[in-house]
Formats: C-alpha cells, structure tokens, sequence
C-alpha cells in the first residue's frame, strides 16, 4: 500500500483523508512532528508528505526515499527548502484558495480595531470605566484614513474589496501586478516607499521570499508615518520583531495587529504582551470549520493526484509532475 503521512497539525480524525485515499490504496498516518528528526523518523518512507508547521529541510528531503510530492498544508510554503526539493525531483505544492474569506475578514477586524481601539475600550469598561480609554486623536473612521495594502494577489485583493465601502484611500504595492490592474480595482498603484510614507495603516498581503523576509524592519519603518499603525495576519517573518517592537516603544509607531509571529507561539517574555497598543491573535486568521475542511480536502486531493501520476495543482517549485521512485 501507499503510505500518506500529515507530518503535525492533525485533524481530530482522519475519516475524511481515509475516504480520498483508501480506494487508491493508501494508508494515512498523522503525527505531531516539530523538529526535523521527528519529520525523518516519520516520514522517510512516505509516498506522500502533507506537511503543516513542521520544518521540512534540505536533510529531510534528502532522507525522503519514495516521495512523490510534499503537499503545504496551508497558503504559506517558507517551512519546505523548496529548491532542495526541486533538485530531488520532488514537486511541492500549496493551497492557495482555502481560507480566502477568512483571513480577508480577520484583516478587516484587526484594521478596525485598531483605527476604533475596541480593545482598550472593552477592558476599560469591564473594569468599571465608561469614557474614552484613548486619546481622541487616535480615533478615526476608515473614510479619513489611507490605507496602504501591500501584495495584492487574492488575500490582496479581497482585503481590498471589504476596504472598498468605507470610502478610504487606497494605495497599493505589489511588484508583479501591473499598475492599470490595481488602477481598475479603484486604488492607486504606489512604490513602497511611497505607499509606507502617505499611509495611516499599513496591512501586509504577501508570500515569504528572500526578497520580503523581513520586509518591516528599522529601515522601513523608519520610512513610515509617525503613529502609522501595521497590520499583518500574512506571515510572520515579514516583520522583523525586535526592530517592530523598538518602533513601538519609541512612539514612532502609533500601534500593531498581529496575527502572525516569527517564532510561533511568541516567547512568553516578548513585550509585545504588555503593549496597550497592540492586539493580537493566535494565527487564527485563516480559521473557519469551513476553512479548515476545504483545506484538508485540497491538500488529500493534490497528494491523491501524485499517487494516480495526474497533473499537479499548485506546485510552486517548478517540478512538473510527482516524482517516480522505481
């Protein structure tokens, strides 16, 4: 038989993955991998790898023997050395579409919050106060306030859409998208540094690349608005958390919405605990019930297609089809 493993974050049952797989003749295992020894004891004879958290590194790659495809639980794909996989032949895909509307609805939350200071209001008034628990200047409605999104593909893009009736400025930073496209959604094309020093609230929509890691750091918030706020519920290791947390402390930066962190859980001892100005939320952005079983689905359908040696969805590490081991 095949053997399918989901390497951590398992779902409480596999009922829905034995469906996809049984009739191919495939067994499925889960486990609760987090480092890269416990992925190779898991893992190695795998035939399919669905991969949540754990580290996926150029050695565990290389002690994968039957792979045929490692499949990214999730949007986000900086967890897989994507290039060593690439040189072994094994194709590595992601799931894109799952949680579109979720994490889009979770940004729109934090940015609310954030420009309403619905936190300290609601801890002010359960603790017996009943006035404004900020200062009134910080304060405003989201048709006074330039927002600037960087990336804008689907996440982006539907951000963009439930930014739309509020009847803000919009500007827009993304590289690869043509200026007439960001144009025709009712923004304005911007370059980053323009987009970080005219914007009221920044919100980050893009992929970890070498380019983006640490995109937010002293140089570019330095760039910003004084009392500028950020957002980011795309992947942590766009920011970089101590030149972040400088920029709060000096004032300079007027507030955070986090849903992502570099690492993951934050470390007990981070101040980002104790900052009044910062909210945060477990990485919860892209959850729904709804969310959670499209992902497992599409993540159990694209492993099913390298088992049947079909056309991959979604491979992002430019391997055309499942490795065939002999």
């Amino acid at each position: 038989m095949f053997k399918v493993v989901i390497t951590d974050n398992p779902p409480p049952t596999l009922d829905q993955d034995r469906a996809i797989f049984a009739p191919l003749g495939a067994e499925v295992f889960s486990a609760k991998c987090k480092t890269p020894e416990e992925v190779i004891a898991f893992a190695a004879d795998a035939d399919c790898i669905i991969a949540g958290f754990a580290p996926i590194n150029a050695t565990v790659i290389a002690a994968l023997k039957k792979a045929r495809v490692i499949v990214r639980l999730g949007i986000g794909y900086d967890s897989v050395d994507v290039a060593a996989a690439a040189k072994a032949g094994i194709p590595v895909c992601n799931v894109p579409e799952y949680c579109l509307h979720e994490v889009a609805d979770h940004t729109l939350a934090l940015i609310l919050a954030t420009t309403r200071a619905i936190v300290p209001h609601c801890i002010d008034v359960r603790a017996g106060g009943w006035k404004l628990a900020v200062p009134l200047e910080t304060l405003r409605a989201l048709r006074d306030t330039t927002i600037g999104v960087v990336g804008f593909g689907r996440i982006g893009r539907e951000v963009v859409a439930r930014l739309k009736p509020f009847k803000g400025r919009i500007l827009v930073f993304d590289p690869v998208v043509g200026p007439e496209v960001i144009r025709a959604e009712g923004c304005e094309p911007a370059s980053l540094d323009a987009l970080l020093a005219a914007s009221d609230l920044v919100t980050l929509h893009c992929p970890v690349l070498p380019s983006t890691r640490d995109l937010i750091n002293r140089e570019t918030l330095a760039k910003m608005k004084r009392g500028a706020v950020l957002v980011n519920a795309s992947r942590g290791a766009l920011v970089n958390s101590d030149d972040l947390i400088a920029a709060l402390r000096s004032g300079h930066l007027g507030g955070a919405a986090l849903d992502v962190f570099t690492p993951e859980p934050m470390p007990k001892d981070s101040p980002l605990f104790t900052m009044p100005n910062v909210i945060l939320t477990p990485h919860a952005a892209a959850t729904s019930a709804r969310s959670e079983q499209n992902l497992r689905n599409l993540a159990a359908q694209a492993a099913a297609c390298a088992l049947l040696g079909e056309k991959l969805p979604n491979v992002v590490n430019g391997v055309a089809g499942p490795r065939i081991v002999s």
